[in-house]
């Protein structure tokens, strides 16, 4: 009978108007949660009835689908967390629960967040409140982050931070802006030659020093312009580590800068950025000391011995200050004498339809059948946006939306109720007609 259809289709929209206030309901109490997606209830009509010019219509009710929503992102909102991290744009960071810590990734699902603020714990672990740990590629000793699979989450690992950590910089960049006196090449001269002491540090942050003499080369008559330079290495008992012969133009339009470098002993001189390639107690030193015909770099003018401009990399030992993560997703270590390390970097997950996500507590997702395979991106690369520190993506909830689909929602509920009292109503006077 149709009236037994229609008692089916009032029940059939009371159940799917529940369904609705049930996903109402949930992004309201998550209005305030930071990361939260939307669920969205949508109603499909069911037909029972489909012959045209048919002589009775049954009602087929609605059906009732619910969806997480996904690839909506939230506004970005600025904290005083270093370590609260979103992302600008598509992707999602790779986590861990905390009980899984101890055991093989490979045999770890992979989990996945829009935001989150990360702390460390005891062991220097960098977890969420809720135990959700952040992975990331370690890099190397000297910065660098080796190739790592891209398909697969065995080349990821907890991020730790220690600290109590403390690093070195050793130097391997120097630069010298220095002036010799011209007189002192000059005929007759009896001027001391000059000597300049510059501190480097080595591997292990110890402060070494290289003692740089210039002898002026005195003619008999005229001006040489020339001067031996001599370099020795306070890390190797002093030892020489190069010597080289400077000439120095005295024309107009060039007076005063090199116009040759002659190497006696030690490493080359390189024309094309002035620089020598010494080769300290600890490793390789490059020294810029000017090209030719350069007025920076070694300068002879005057009758005043001047070291104008020094300039080195490099740090002594240092404790850890900060830690942020830019851009590009590079866990950098900040110390207190300045220098900086990369320890990790952290990529971006994405999946070709985020909306096939499996959801989990915590604003947490994992891969599904219907979201396809994930993939390891550079933040910044391919689909992925860029990573924000200080940051915490807000809830994708709409209250005002929510309120007024809530008001329409009860009076949908409140008119299938109606159906119902109707339909039996209708049965009752059937019933009666046996009286």
């Amino acid at each position: 009978m149709t009236i037994s259809s229609s008692l089916s289709a009032g029940v059939a929209g009371l159940n799917a108007n529940a369904t609705k206030l049930a996903s109402i309901s949930d992004n309201i109490a998550n209005s305030g949660t930071y990361g939260y997606k939307r669920a969205s209830t949508d109603f499909t009509s069911m037909v029972i009835t489909s012959s045209r010019g048919s002589g009775t219509y049954s009602a087929g009710g609605v059906r009732a689908s619910t969806v997480r929503l996904i690839d909506e992102r939230g506004d970005l909102v600025g904290t005083g967390n270093p370590l609260d991290l979103a992302i600008s744009g598509r992707g999602m960071f790779p986590v861990i629960n905390e009980v899984s810590l101890g055991n093989a990734l490979s045999d770890t699902p992979l989990l996945m967040t829009r935001t989150g603020s990360f702390r460390t714990d005891a062991d220097g672990v960098l977890k969420t409140d809720s135990g959700l740990v952040l992975l990331g590629w370690a890099a190397n000793a000297d910065g660098t982050i080796p190739s790592n699979p891209r398909d697969t989450i065995s080349g990821l690992v907890p991020i730790v931070i220690n600290a109590n950590q403390t690093a070195g910089d050793p130097t391997t960049v120097m630069n010298l802006g220095v002036n010799l006196p011209a007189t002192y090449t000059a005929a007759g001269s009896t001027g001391t030659p000059p000597t300049l002491s510059v501190e480097y540090f080595g591997n292990l942050g110890t402060s070494e020093a290289l003692e740089i003499t210039f002898v002026p080369m005195v003619p008999a008559s005229g001006s040489s312009n020339q001067w031996t330079m001599q370099i020795r290495d306070s890390a190797s008992n002093n030892a020489v580590i190069g010597e080289y012969e400077l000439t120095f133009d005295n024309s107009r339009g060039a007076g005063g800068t090199l116009s040759s470098v002659t190497v006696l002993s030690g490493g080359a001189y390189d024309p094309a950025d002035g620089t020598l390639a010494l080769t300290v107690a600890g490793g390789p030193l490059e020294v810029g000391i000017g090209r030719i015909g350069s007025p920076n770099g070694l300068t002879q003018l005057s009758d005043n011995f001047a070291p104008v401009s020094i300039t080195k990399n490099g740090s002594p030992v240092g404790n850890l200050t900060t830690v942020e993560v830019d851009e590009k997703g590079y866990v950098n270590a900040t110390y207190d004498t300045g220098f900086t390390r990369r320890l990790y970097q952290i990529p971006l997950v994405d999946v070709p339809n985020p909306n096939g996500l499996l959801s989990l507590s915590n604003q947490t997702y994992q891969v599904s059948p219907d979201s396809g395979s994930f993939f390891l991106w550079d933040a910044g690369s391919g689909p992925t946006g860029s990573i924000q520190g200080y940051t915490r993506e807000g809830s994708k909830t709409d209250v005002a939306a929510e309120l007024t689909s809530l008001i329409q929602t009860q009076r949908a509920y409140s008119s299938n109720a109606k159906v119902i009292q109707t339909v039996d109503e209708m049965l009752q006077e059937t019933t009666n007609i046996k009286r």
